[in-house]
């Protein structure tokens, strides 16, 4: 016995040692037999990474698996997918892997597919992707080519998804999630298949969709009829969401299509299946759902499909006097009557109609009342219908478990017929728009992630008419600001419908508007309210095309608040325009134009604006703009006006970047003095030039030009005066407010000191008692920390040169008045009249310098006299600039 179990054992290892080693050896077979049925069937691209064989995993049949398959199209669809897999595996017989080319097929006994993705797709010209298989050259010779022959006795599809796309008919179906399983046996010609498949679906028919990953589950018994190709429905029950279908009938493939007869019906008719056809996720759990009423759907799907035809339709859906409550729910819905009807019984497409005659319901006094038709459904679709009723919207929480974003109230009435055509309503063809009756909301809080704010809407009233809607009142409040506004609304059709743009023209009247209750967050309260993200930009609607005549008695921006604020905002194209906006503003007049765009990522904007009074120290003590465009200027009490013509990008809080900005600006300064609290950069000028009292500065009319671009101003040079000293400034500063100026001092040689005075004193001319003195003060660091340097060499050498050069010049014309006087001796000379001038000349010029220098003998001198009357000057400037004097003890 024990002999009998050894040998038992020994040879179960063996079988198993075999079983693993075998399928190493026939496994370039398998790839041959693999390869051999792409290359004689497909006309595409295949790829796979690899093909195994195993005996153990299906023993006693063989597991064939193909790893990553992925098929790629060829013209007109070139490196289009097709079909991916991560796995194909088959089983069958092991002898058939042993049969040669020449033999019958290998047949195969179950397919499991996983991950697979499949893309059906038909292009305009009617091409289809799916149309690879090689045509036979004849029958006989398909069927001796044939590698592979399938008596499946069950298959399955894991976890894959299928994707249908046509052009022709805008087709679209995408199921995804897909699971399907089937059993039967197909050898014979007529036999059942038993399937159960389940998977999310979404179907869309020109544009329009009627399905959107919709949960679908089919548990059917087909009849197949392989030598009639009919498949015929027995016991099949689907459910679409929640509502369970019952159906039956068959499907028969021909050569021109495929005839359909298919009847279908819920197998109850309590009105809970009304809810179940909406989708889980809406209606949550509706087993304890207190409904009363009926709820019916039947319909009849018989007729061709083909490339003319449909089936003829006639699909019902009906209920009676219904009601239901959700039992977690205050409030009841009730008198629920609903009656609509689907047909279509000439087989064309277009003949198509949605009939709902009836969709009516109450919550507690508030009844609703609507009907519709809607025919054409594939083409210019044409719509005509009736609503009319009140509808508390804070109700629709009480009554059903949907779950908002944010709180909805208000109360909703409206009576209204509309009948249209989707061309008009897309091409604005008023004449085939009929829309009459009027809607009204009542304290309706509205709540955006474009807004900061909700919106609290406490009236509004609306009139429809062919071509307009007319916004008869409409009173509004947002954060702290009040919006009251009438004017017409044209294509709100188009804009609710097809998204066509949303046109109009409104004038809006305002008590209060902050621009931070629309656009920024300025305080806690405000940002819980928030719904935008931080780093995005706020957008200006693309859908909008409006112009807005704005009236508003106090705009606050920031921390400015402009009064009595009128003019037109223009929107189109993600661009606002602002046209002959004005407003008052630092007790002066503020007048803007321009735009601003966010139709790129970052906004921009490009904007003129006319200050005229401005009250300098208000103005510059709240404007940003302007402390970066002149920061000294905050120094200054008086009056500004100014023109700014600027442009640049806007930051996520719609302000100007300023390091972006560019632009030019043309200031004057009305009746203005400098603040006593004069800064340090008017005392760090003060200690350097002694000869000023910036306190009597004039500064009236003054007027400069500047230009801005990269982050730094320059200013062109302007005049200022103080006294008899004129004084020019020119330079640059940054918005870091880094400084580098420079202020030319025409200093009168008056202010000069007694030295200087004597020496113009010893000239005695006109000219030498109007010398002035240029002294360049170079202004550098910060506004905070600046630092002031001046040019004591030049103011040295130029008043030098000036009283070197006026003494020659005397010196020159007392030499001319002598020669004149001895002309008559000089002309009775030997000597030329050139000579006799010139030696004139030079003597008489000697004689003078004999008196102001003190020595004749030669030019070391006469150098030495030249610096002596450096070094006075230089003293003198010295203590000018280096002493805290005032201008009237310099005179003294």
């Amino acid at each position: 016995m024990k002999k009998a179990l050894k040998i038992i054992g020994i040879t179960l290892l063996i079988v198993i040692a075999l079983l693993v080693a075998i399928p190493f050896a026939f496994q370039g077979q398998i790839k041959d037999i693999v390869k051999r049925f792409i290359n004689d069937n497909l006309n595409a691209k295949v790829e796979f990474s690899d093909v195994s064989l195993s005996f153990i995993r299906s023993f006693p049949q063989a597991h064939v698996s193909v790893s990553d398959l992925v098929i790629t199209n060829f013209k007109p669809f070139e490196d289009e997918t097709f079909v991916t897999a991560k796995n194909i595996s088959f089983t069958m017989s092991i002898k058939e892997l042993f049969k040669k080319a020449e033999e019958d097929p290998i047949i195969v006994n179950s397919i499991n597919i996983d991950e697979a993705l499949l893309t059906l797709k038909t292009d305009k010209f009617g091409n289809n992707n799916y149309d690879i298989t090689k045509e036979k050259e004849n029958q006989v010779a398909a069927d001796n080519s044939q590698s592979f022959a399938f008596d499946i006795e069950d298959y399955k599809i894991n976890n894959s998804a299928l994707t249908y796309i046509d052009e022709v008919s805008k087709t679209q179906i995408y199921i995804t999630e897909l699971n399907h399983e089937g059993k039967g046996i197909f050898s014979t010609d007529v036999s059942e298949l038993d399937t159960k498949s389940e998977a999310n679906v979404s179907f869309s028919l020109d544009s329009t969709n009627y399905l959107s990953s919709n949960p679908v589950k089919l548990d059917a018994i087909i009849g197949l009829d392989l030598n009639n190709s009919k498949y015929t429905f027995k016991e099949n029950k689907a459910f679409i969401n929640q509502l369970p279908i019952e159906f039956k009938g068959y499907v028969q493939q021909l050569e021109n299509g495929q005839d359909i007869d298919i009847s279908f019906e819920n197998p109850g008719s309590d009105f809970k299946d009304f809810l179940a056809v909406i989708p889980k996720e809406y209606s949550k759990t509706i087993e304890n759902v207190q409904t009363t009423g009926d709820f019916k759907i039947k319909g009849i799907v018989k007729g061709l499909i083909s490339d003319e035809t449909i089936p003829n339709l006639d699909i019902s859906i009906t209920s009676n006097n219904s009601s239901f409550k959700y039992p977690d729910l205050p409030k009841r819905v009730s008198n629920i009557t609903i009656n609509t009807s689907i047909k279509n019984t000439t087989g064309n497409v277009d003949d198509t109609y949605v009939d709902i005659k009836r969709l009516d319901f109450k919550i507690d006094d508030d009844i609703f009342k609507s009907s519709a038709t809607i025919k054409n459904i594939t083409k210019n679709m044409l719509v005509n219908a009736n609503i009319d009723g009140i509808l508390n919207l804070a109700n629709i929480t009480k009554v059903y478990p949907i779950e908002f974003d944010n709180t909805l109230s208000g109360i909703l009435k409206g009576k209204i017929n509309t009948s249209f055509d989707m061309n008009a309503i897309e091409t604005n063809a008023y004449e085939r728009i009929k829309n009459n009756g009027s809607a009204s909301i009542t304290d309706f809080v509205f709540s955006s992630e474009d807004i900061v704010n909700p919106i609290h809407i406490s009236e509004a009233s609306m009139t429809f008419n062919p071509e307009t809607v007319s916004l008869n009142n409409f009173k509004a409040k947002t954060g702290e600001s009040d919006l009251n506004a009438t004017g017409t609304i044209k294509n709100l059709l188009g804009f609710l419908l097809s998204d066509n743009t949303l046109k109009g023209e409104f004038n809006v009247n305002s008590n209060l508007f902050k621009v931070s209750d629309f656009m920024s967050a300025d305080d806690e309260k405000a940002t819980e309210n928030k719904t935008t993200s931080d780093k995005a930009s706020l957008k200006i609607p693309a859908f909008l095309e409006c112009a807005i005549n704005a009236n508003a008695k106090t705009v606050v921006y920031d921390n400015l608040n402009l009064k009595d604020v009128t003019g037109t905002l223009y929107i189109k194209d993600q661009q606002a325009s602002l046209q002959n906006m004005t407003s008052s503003i630092f007790d002066g007049a503020l007048s803007i134009s321009g735009d601003v765009s966010t139709k790129n990522e970052t906004p921009t904007f490009n904007l003129n604006l006319g200050a005229n009074g401005f009250d300098i120290a208000k103005s510059f003590k709240d404007l940003e703009l302007l402390q970066n465009l002149a920061p000294i200027a905050k120094l200054f009490h008086g009056k500004l006006n100014t023109t700014l013509n600027l442009s640049g990008e806007l930051d996520k809080e719609f302000s100007p970047n300023l390091s972006t900005m560019s632009g030019n600006a043309l200031a004057e300064l009305l009746t203005t003095q400098i603040n006593a609290n004069k800064g340090e950069l008017f005392n760090k000028l003060e200690g350097a030039l002694s000869f000023i009292n910036f306190d009597k500065l004039n500064l009236k009319d003054l007027k400069t030009n500047l230009t801005f671009a990269n982050g730094k101003v320059s200013v062109k040079p302007f005049d200022l005066k103080y006294e008899d000293i004129a004084i020019t400034v020119s330079g640059a500063h940054g918005f870091d407010k880094t400084m580098d100026y420079n202020a030319v001092f025409n200093v009168p040689a008056k202010y000069l000191g007694s030295e200087v005075n004597r020496l113009i004193g010893k000239i005695d001319t006109d000219e030498a008692k109007n010398i002035t003195i240029p002294i360049t003060a170079n202004i550098g660091g910060t506004l905070t920390s600046p630092n002031v340097k001046t040019d004591l060499t030049s103011g040295i050498s130029n008043l030098t040169k000036q009283l070197i050069e006026i003494e020659k010049q005397k010196l020159l014309n007392q030499g001319k008045d002598k020669v004149k006087g001895m002309l008559g001796n000089i002309i009775g000379s030997n000597k030329t009249k050139t000579d006799s001038i010139k030696k004139e000349q030079d003597n008489t010029v000697k004689d003078v310098l004999k008196g102001i220098i003190g020595n004749n003998k030669t030019e070391t001198d006469s150098t030495t006299k030249t610096n002596t009357t450096k070094d006075a000057v230089k003293n003198v400037l010295g203590g000018l600039l280096g002493k805290k004097k005032k201008v009237q003890d310099t005179v003294k």
